[in-house]
């Protein structure tokens, strides 16, 4: 039988194109890589199982922006075990294993990191301003390897001593516990002294270098007649707010703190930014720039809401009676 030319032509011209199509598609499937993971270090100032849970609306908005553990994103998480002494090592500890990003969940470890590394990006939830402790240039412009969030506000300081003055209305002098070691030690010293002025209170301010002079600080403080103690932004007692609490307790002393993990753990209040919209806050920044974007270019946030929570079982260990004008305004109450 005759086989039409023009049929072996076109047959031939199909042949070669297929093989054609397929030296060009066999190399990119032979060669074709699984989408890059991100790698992100987080570092704790405590131990990993106290902190972690504080933290969790970070991990919690960046599941929520894509970031699924253990699919396109791991954490590897350091603790400093509330050693401020422990911080440095952490932060090279971090620095070295070269991640995409690393996460400090307080200013004292965000400043150890950039002073370790000046290429990996840094993001921070700091309870202290970020400025004034020297972690950024500025809010707008922070110009370095680090931003993110923090829960600085300004009246907040001057609201939670008239909250004070409402659960104690015959106060007349009130504690504050300083860390010399913190970024930020005189800023606190001095927006402490303006606002316990305004409102009538003699402040007396106990500064301690080392954990193990808060015992003694707080039974000095006891004999010297005071009843509440004002916790300021610090590495040492955020990573130890446990034993701090207990240790007040015992001295029957009445702990008025910044951050709701305060009031958590046993302090009577809290009343200071919402901790987890800084964490929220935080965790966006990181998305943006595990996307790309330079540390530099992204300012530096406020967390903008408040929150106020009242430890109704440690008001009554104490024997203290928070009247309604203070428990209507709660945000939160622990029962």
């Amino acid at each position: 039988m005759a086989i039409d030319e023009r049929f072996i032509e076109m047959a031939t011209r199909r042949t070669l194109l297929g093989a054609l199509v397929a030296g060009l598609v066999a190399p990119r499937l032979a060669f074709a890589q699984p989408a890059r993971v991100a790698s992100v270090v987080v570092l704790f100032a405590g131990e990993s199982e106290h902190d972690e849970p504080a933290a969790q609306s970070f991990f919690d908005e960046m599941r929520r922006l894509g970031w699924v553990e253990g699919t396109n994103v791991t954490y590897e998480r350091l603790e400093g075990r509330g050693e401020r002494e422990y911080v440095e090592g952490l932060a090279r500890s971090a620095a070295g294993r070269t991640p995409d990003l690393i996460y400090a969940t307080t200013t004292s470890t965000a400043l150890a990191v950039v002073k370790q590394t000046a290429s990996i990006p840094v993001v921070f939830t700091s309870a202290a301003d970020p400025v004034a402790a020297g972690l950024v240039a500025s809010l707008a412009r922070p110009g370095g390897n680090a931003t993110g969030a923090f829960q600085s506000l300004p009246d907040a300081t001057q609201v939670r001593f008239e909250l004070i003055r409402e659960i104690y209305p015959d106060l007349k002098r009130f504690g504050l516990l300083l860390d010399r070691r913190s970024p930020d030690s005189s800023q606190q010293e001095t927006t402490h002294q303006l606002a316990a002025r305004r409102v009538g209170l003699d402040l007396m301010t106990m500064k301690f270098t080392n954990f193990e002079a808060v015992a003694k600080i707080f039974a000095n403080l006891r004999r010297a007649g005071i009843v509440a103690v004002g916790l300021t932004s610090s590495y040492t007692l955020i990573a130890r707010r446990r034993e701090i609490v207990d240790t007040a307790l015992r001295n029957r002393l009445a702990l008025i703190g910044h951050r709701s993990e305060w009031a958590a753990v046993g302090a009577l209040m809290t009343y200071g930014a919402d901790v987890a919209e800084a964490l929220r806050r935080s965790a966006r920044i990181a998305d943006r720039i595990l996307k790309g974007v330079k540390p530099a270019a992204i300012p530096v946030e406020r967390a903008t809401k408040t929150e106020l929570v009242v430890n109704q079982r440690t008001a009554k260990t104490l024997g203290v009676t928070v009247p309604s004008s203070v428990l209507r305004r709660a945000d939160r109450l622990i029962e």
